[in-house]
């Protein structure tokens, strides 16, 4: 079957509603923000319903609700302005060479943030009901296999809202240099407040959680950090995997509970320290790992994407806004994980994540400001490894737009390899958790058989 067509209808640019001179000012980037010019922009979007008769009853839905969007994205960019820049490089020839990335936020020389109207002739079902995420979802993000340094040239953010037969989309494309998944929900849920905000009729809008944009350094670095580079080649490339299979699977709280009180009954410590999302971690590693038969002595990792701010003592608040992210791995042969219960590998996660202290995160920094690199997209997921990102705790469906709860959450086709894994809250709540898995064909027909694998997942819930 062929991918439905996407039609543009109109691409403009969106600049902050208002200007100060601090706006004017070059926005400097850290170790963790320079660590990802080489990866692709984070794509992440919810489906809505569109309202009953919004066509039939209000010609004009559309255009209104596209221009309370943008108004209302215009406030928000007041409070997230270095999104409306670009990046800039200033080079000196000098001994040593300069070799400086940062972020322009003059409005004169960036038009803004970009805001994509397009349509489409399929409906919510075809996207809900395939047992396997569509193709054209990736249709639904722009920026479509970008990577961050091109946002010297494209646009920091871009919005994309997709008009189905009887749905909404709104795609949301950040530059990974500038935000980690903390601080992408953190905008999107700021931008919804402030268009709900609009809505109701309210002046003089606040927000509940201010970003906090001043990056952070440890004594005696930064703000200007000098990259050991004269060009750009020597830092960055492109690399794509082949097409996956991707599919949500989705776990109750009942049957996440279940696990998380099997891991903890089949610890070595038999107590109560692993977590419900190690257990399930622990799960995916395991089935996996099974679905690709590797050799008995070929080494597996877990990998889990971890939050440093509430490791750094002291720690950093949620609204710091920027990359605060580092990995942590669980390593085993592949043979010896499959010999194990679930209790012994939710214990080498949860070993690894409590042992990443404010100790790893400072010393991780110290090593990259004496040998600063860029990790490359292509070396950075191991063949054999699972890489557990995102997270089941940010608002996903805190984001609504005036059109009632999303009916599902998406990506587009950034960081689609072998074994990464989406975490995301289930729509009902309470704890469920929804994931999206990305395999190559014949793993994924095999995890698919896995009959312990299966009967943890349960029913999706949708509307």
């Amino acid at each position: 079957m062929a991918t439905p067509t996407i039609r543009l209808i109109s691409e403009c640019f969106v600049k902050p509603k208002f200007t100060s001179e601090e706006t004017k000012e070059a926005y400097y980037l850290t170790p963790w923000d320079l660590a990802k010019l080489s990866f692709n922009y984070i794509q992440k979007g919810l489906l809505y319903s569109k309202p009953p008769g919004a066509n039939a009853d209000d010609p004009n839905f559309m255009a209104t609700f596209l221009d309370r969007l943008k108004d209302s994205l215009a406030l928000t960019l007041d409070h997230f302005y270095p999104l409306a820049g670009r990046l800039a490089t200033k080079k000196d020839s000098t001994t040593p060479p300069s070799y400086v990335v940062f972020v322009d936020c003059n409005n004169n020389r960036s038009p803004g943030a970009k805001f994509i109207h397009a349509a489409t002739d399929i409906t919510v079902s075809d996207i809900l009901s395939p047992i396997y995420v569509p193709p054209v979802v990736y249709s639904f993000f722009d920026h479509d296999k970008a990577i961050n340094h091109d946002g010297h040239t494209l646009s920091l953010l871009s919005i994309q809202v997709t008009e189905l037969v009887d749905g909404i989309f709104v795609g949301c494309s950040i530059n990974h240099s500038m935000v980690d998944g903390t601080s992408f929900w953190h905008f999107f849920n700021s931008w919804s407040e402030v268009f709900m905000a609009q809505l109701q009729g309210k002046n003089n809008i606040s927000l509940s959680r201010p970003p906090i944009l001043k990056r952070w350094f440890p004594d005696g670095y930064g703000p200007i950090i000098n990259l050991p580079f004269t060009h750009h080649d020597q830092f960055i490339s492109r690399f794509e995997a082949p097409l996956m299979k991707e599919r949500i699977f989705h776990f109750s709280s009942e049957s996440i509970a279940k696990l998380k009180t099997r891991a903890n009954a089949e610890s070595v410590c038999n107590s109560n320290k692993i977590s419900s999302f190690q257990a399930l971690s622990a799960l995916l590693w395991m089935s996996i790992t099974r679905a690709r038969s590797l050799p008995d002595e070929q080494e597996t990792i877990c990998r889990m994407v971890i939050n440093n701010r509430t490791r750094l003592d002291p720690p950093f608040s949620e609204n710091y806004f920027g990359n605060c992210i580092q990995t942590v791995r669980g390593v085993a042969a592949a043979g010896e994980l499959l010999q194990q219960d679930l209790g012994w590998a939710a214990m080498l996660l949860h070993q690894a994540v409590v042992g990443h202290t404010d100790k790893d995160v400072r010393g991780w920094l110290d090593s990259w400001f004496q040998s600063p690199f860029i990790p490359q997209l292509g070396l950075v997921f191991y063949p054999n490894s699972i890489t557990m990102g995102s997270s089941p705790r940010f608002n996903k469906y805190g984001v609504e737009f005036g059109l009632g709860k999303g009916l599902a959450l998406r990506s587009g086709f950034a960081l689609k390899f072998d074994g990464v894994v989406s975490c995301y809250p289930g729509r009902e709540g309470g704890g469920s958790i929804d994931l999206e898995v990305c395999l190559p064909p014949n793993s994924m027909t095999a995890l698919e058989s896995n009959q312990e694998f299966m009967d943890a997942v349960s029913l999706s819930f949708f509307p």
